[in-house]
């Protein structure tokens, strides 16, 4: 266990008057408060500080070591705080957004711009990821803000919903490959949409997985079949439309996901503001 920056500070004071009467009066504390905070503070190190006796204390040779140990954490901690109550008041410091490459493609866009610009000692990370994979990753600290589609609830999460968007067929005008469907697999709204399609008249002869979407909407594009794609995702493409009379649809929803802790600084606030607002 570590020592707590008090401990720290008891030990101090204690080494520079190496009296515990008198330290407890400078502490404002009770001596065997201090005495206690002395003996965890020892226990938590694994070493003696101190050997008392009838006219006080002294160091012991660690404890005399570990002084200058402690004032370098003492100042290290004061600096992290100064940070801290810096970055509670000014829209600065290091965020992470994480968000699916498609979704990202339709939504970063609309925000980062202009959050860039208008605060220079922001700065941002991207990581691209599948919804689930991001909301555990926020879930876990990895990540500080998602912007992710059909999040699980989580006691630990604030869940904002953004917008609605459907996952539907989308093909073109000129299509060659009909009886082809590219899609990606391995998402939950594809493997909805495919039992549905199965046995029906939708089905098709053939399927090709691929697991980024922006290639499938260009291989549809192209004309190399029918993709399941995010109508958020198809609108941005050219020349897409929906494949047949009322296919199949999967409903999303588009939300804003972020641990409770991690809307302390005005930084953070700014973010979801902004975020927030990308579909207004």
């Amino acid at each position: 266990m570590l020592p707590s920056p008090a401990e720290i500070e008891y030990f101090l004071e204690i080494s520079k008057t190496l009296n515990l009467s008198r330290a407890s009066e400078r502490l404002g504390i009770t001596q065997p408060t201090l005495s206690m905070s002395v003996k965890r503070l020892e226990q938590n190190i694994g070493a003696k500080l101190l050997i008392r006796s009838k006219s006080g204390v002294q160091l012991t040779k660690f404890g005399q070591r570990f002084v200058g140990s402690a004032q370098a954490m003492i100042e290290e901690w004061e600096k992290l705080r100064a940070i801290a109550l810096s970055e509670k008041d000014e829209v600065q410091g290091q965020y992470t957004i994480g968000s699916h490459p498609s979704v990202a493609l339709y939504s970063l866009s609309h925000f980062l711009p202009k959050l860039l610009h208008d605060y220079p000692k922001l700065h941002i990370e991207l990581v691209h990821d599948i919804s689930r994979h991001i909301t555990e990753k926020v879930i876990s600290y990895k990540i500080d803000f998602g912007i992710v589609i059909n999040p699980i609830s989580h006691p630990d999460l604030v869940i904002i919903k953004l917008a609605h968007d459907c996952v539907t067929l989308w093909t073109t005008k000129h299509n060659r490959n009909l009886n082809t469907l590219i899609c990606d697999q391995n998402l939950l709204q594809t493997q909805d949409l495919s039992k549905q399609i199965r046995g029906s008249d939708w089905e098709f002869e053939r399927i090709i997985h691929c697991s980024d979407l922006q290639v499938i909407t260009d291989l549809v594009e192209s004309g190399g079949g029918v993709g399941i794609i995010p109508t958020r995702v198809a609108e941005k493409a050219k020349g897409l439309k929906r494949y047949g009379k009322n296919p199949p649809v999967y409903e999303d929803v588009v939300t804003l996901v972020y641990r409770y802790d991690a809307q302390n600084s005005l930084a953070a606030k700014t973010i979801i503001t902004a975020i927030k607002n990308i579909f207004i």
